[in-house]
């Protein structure tokens, strides 16, 4: 049977692909999506598929509580935090849940809100993702090369999840 896991990380491999060592890429050197900036002792070149899930189910899908979180949301944020790090991403999903103190930290009051929220405010937390790309390319223009590929990844999520 699957699970949000399997689904989730089936999306970011498709979505990461394998080996970039792209110049405009703030992450350097990545692998499955693994960058070198979040794992510099890292033989990315060399990283293993396998190695790769296990990063991200300890590091991300596990440092976010997905398995705490409806499926929609879940897998929203487990992809946020691989694309925009964990503490952005839950800023993110604060921000877009309302109500919260947005500190970056998955607690009970979060887990809580994204588990009360409607499938409206769950499409509002994927929408939240583009306004924080919108905010980041404003201030580091130079990332508008990935503008478009960002705005693919959220709707290519939406399909998913929603």
């Amino acid at each position: 049977m699957k699970t949000d896991w399997d689904d989730a990380i089936a999306f970011v491999l498709a979505q990461e692909g394998g080996y970039v060592n792209d110049p405009n890429d703030p992450g350097g050197e990545t692998n499955f999506g693994i960058s070198k900036k979040a794992f510099p002792t890292l033989d990315i070149k060399n990283l293993t598929v396998e190695h790769a899930k296990t990063l991200y189910r300890h590091h991300y899908w596990d440092a976010c509580q997905c398995d705490k979180l409806p499926r929609a949301i879940a897998i929203g944020l487990f992809d946020s935090a691989v694309n925009q790090g964990v503490g952005t991403a839950i800023k993110i999903l604060q921000r877009a849940l309302g109500g919260l103190t947005v500190d970056g930290v998955i607690g009970p009051k979060t887990i809580a809100a994204a588990n009360a929220a409607t499938p409206r405010k769950q499409a509002v937390t994927l929408a939240q993702r583009l306004v924080a790309y919108h905010e980041l390319m404003s201030n580091r223009p130079q990332l508008n090369v990935f503008a478009l590929n960002w705005f693919h990844r959220v709707v290519s999520l939406a399909k998913l999840v929603l």
